[in-house]
């Protein structure tokens, strides 16, 4: 029985020690993008993520920061054409910001991606360099 309650208190206690640091990970990778965002997207996007309607679509509470891939692809290679965020229609020019370096990348983006209402899984340097490829 204590060997039960030992190894279910140690496995409890590993998961949380886990779900812990990737929550430290998370906010120490948020904090550097908050600068990186101010320096190459506050410009378009607005210091606060919403945007500016009809031009530049809004970061704050984006439906498009559902999908890791595809926001590291635009990141990476530009958006260029009509897309429909939050239900309304933009059609503006992102530039790559493929000068970034993938830490960069996803520092960037995980503060976007958990600011403003939005509240997504942690993306890695290691999940920019497979889309990169």
């Amino acid at each position: 029985m204590i060997n039960k309650t030992f190894l279910l208190v140690l496995l409890f206690t590993g998961a949380y020690r886990m779900a812990s640091a990737q929550e430290n990970t998370l906010q120490q990778s948020m904090k550097r993008g908050e600068s990186l965002y101010s320096t190459n997207c506050s410009s378009c996007h607005m210091p606060t993520g919403e945007g500016l309607g009809g031009a530049f679509p809004p970061l704050a509470l984006s439906n498009w920061l559902k999908n890791q891939k595809k926001i590291i692809g635009v990141v990476l290679k530009g958006l260029e054409g009509e897309v429909t965020i939050n239900d309304e229609v933009y059609n503006a020019v992102m530039p790559a910001l493929n000068h970034l370096t993938d830490r960069e990348i996803s520092d960037v983006l995980n503060f976007v991606s958990n600011s403003w209402g939005n509240k997504q899984p942690l993306i890695t340097p290691e999940h920019v360099k497979a889309e990169r490829k």
